[in-house]
């Protein structure tokens, strides 16, 4: 009698299960956006750049702090052509990152790229005071965009609510 019982419990609610599950997976793919509505595969080719460039920007402080201007010139002049993205891209790929990610978010590498550049020249003129401040603005240029399209990912960078009330 208890495995009757059971079966027909089952049955009343293994409907409700699946309307769950698919509810749930909806919710998912409604909510992705930006860079989590990437293909798996993209994702995996913008964290490997993500990567090498936390990996390079890293490199860059005990290289400032012992005046390597050659090897900050060498690391910058990666990170301004990028280190995987444009070698690994197909061209379809290519037309995936320029059809879901916003203007903004192109916009913001863009920017990223051209400090990069900016760092790269610094370096090759032996200025400190310049190699410092562009290192800076790329920092800054990381957490900008982190703080509006990877809060999923950092989200002590996400902004703080404001209340309605304050003034």
């Amino acid at each position: 009698m208890k495995i009757i019982i059971s079966i027909a419990l089952l049955v009343i609610l293994l409907p409700t299960i699946s309307y769950a599950e698919d509810a749930h997976k909806h919710e998912r793919h409604v909510k992705a956006s930006g860079v989590e509505a990437l293909s798996p595969n993209l994702r995996n080719l913008l964290s490997e750049e993500m990567k090498a460039i936390q990996e390079g920007m890293m490199s860059i402080i005990p290289a400032y702090i012992s005046g390597n201007w050659r090897e900050i010139e060498t690391t910058a002049g990666k990170i301004k052509s990028s280190y995987i993205l444009k070698q690994s891209l197909t061209e379809s790929q290519r037309k995936e990152l320029h059809s879901i990610l916003p203007a903004e978010f192109i916009e913001k590498d863009q920017r990223f790229h051209y400090l990069a550049g900016m760092l790269e020249h610094a370096a090759l003129s032996k200025k400190p005071e310049l190699i410092n401040f562009y290192f800076s603005e790329m920092n800054k240029s990381c957490i900008g965009c982190h703080a509006v399209f990877a809060t999923h990912k950092f989200p002590a960078l996400k902004p703080a609510k404001k209340d309605a009330h304050s003034h």
